[in-house]
């Protein structure tokens, strides 16, 4: 299926589209910083909050929200960022510009319909209520538990599957392979799912489990990925080389020759018991017979 949306729209699909991802947390760290200055909260401005969306027509946070940057240590943070934008780079080199895009994308479009199904579960949850929750939680309920963090983890979890047995060096110390790491950050958010899902608060496990649906879906659809794996690609090329012997014949049946001079036009099958060997002063790939190989113009 993939394959033949990439035939009909593989030339809308944007070339490395995890530098455009980064670049908007970039923006957000940005406005983030200028909020100290102007005192007015942009990043709130940008949020995925359907209450906004539904009731003021706030049609923009559908889009902006991707600006909105992971918090935490500088440093920690840098490193991610390198880390993704190798892995986003790798991923869209061995899959394809189109397919990465239908995975980032595809995340971005179950997180936003996994908000909007929050909101409408808490609007059931608390009925005549859900104003006063609204207010009490200054404003923003669902837009302060959406981002792109899990768009981001899908993609080192897509990676594990491509590169399980690369290695990393965890902290630049501690070498890992980047499938128990995989495996280790899939343990976390099963145990804060579970967390979530006993404490009640099903409006924070739905967009966790949007992005891994998403995850979940291009798994399967691509036969578990393998097909892009590069050592699955590098066996499938080498066994049509070994499957498609070199042509000896035309079409019409005669024989192809090896070896041809480049003056006479005389080859091997012509005249067998002529010598054919390159010119190293010729500018380019010119064969001779022995008769022309010493007399010939050097092509320059």
């Amino acid at each position: 299926m993939l394959d033949k949306l990439e035939k009909k729209f593989g030339k809308y699909a944007i070339n490395n589209l995890i530098i455009y991802l980064l670049g908007g947390y970039i923006i957000g760290y940005l406005l983030q910083f200028g909020q100290s200055f102007t005192g007015v909260r942009y990043l709130d401005l940008l949020k995925l909050e359907p209450y906004l969306i539904i009731n003021n027509l706030e049609i923009w946070r559908i889009f902006t929200w991707v600006l909105i940057p992971p918090s935490g240590n500088p440093l920690i943070l840098l490193i991610m960022f390198l880390l993704y934008y190798q892995l986003g780079g790798t991923l869209e080199r061995t899959w394809g510009t189109f397919k990465f895009n239908v995975y980032i994308f595809g995340g971005i479009i179950f997180t936003i319909i996994a908000a909007f199904v929050s909101y409408f579960m808490l609007m059931l949850q608390y009925g005549d209520k859900f104003n006063t929750v609204y207010q009490l939680n200054g404003g923003m309920i669902v837009g302060n538990i959406i981002t792109t963090e899990n768009i981001l983890m899908t993609i080192f979890l897509a990676f594990a599957v491509c590169f399980p047995d690369m290695q990393i060096l965890l902290y630049f110390i501690i070498p890992i392979k980047m499938k128990w790491m995989a495996i280790f950050y899939l343990v976390i958010i099963g145990y804060n799912i579970i967390s979530y899902i006993t404490a009640g608060a099903w409006c924070v496990v739905i967009p966790v489990i949007a992005s891994l649906l998403n995850f979940v879906i291009f798994y399967f659809s691509t036969r578990n990925m393998s097909r892009y794996n590069p050592k699955e690609i590098h066996r499938r090329a080498e066994f049509r080389r070994q499957a498609t012997p070199p042509r000896t014949h035309y079409r019409d049946g005669s024989p192809i020759s090896k070896h041809k001079c480049a003056v006479c036009g005389r080859t091997e099958l012509t005249n067998p018991e002529l010598e054919f060997r390159f010119c190293s002063k010729c500018n380019g790939n010119y064969e001779y017979c022995s008769d022309h190989l010493f007399t010939h113009n050097h092509v320059k």
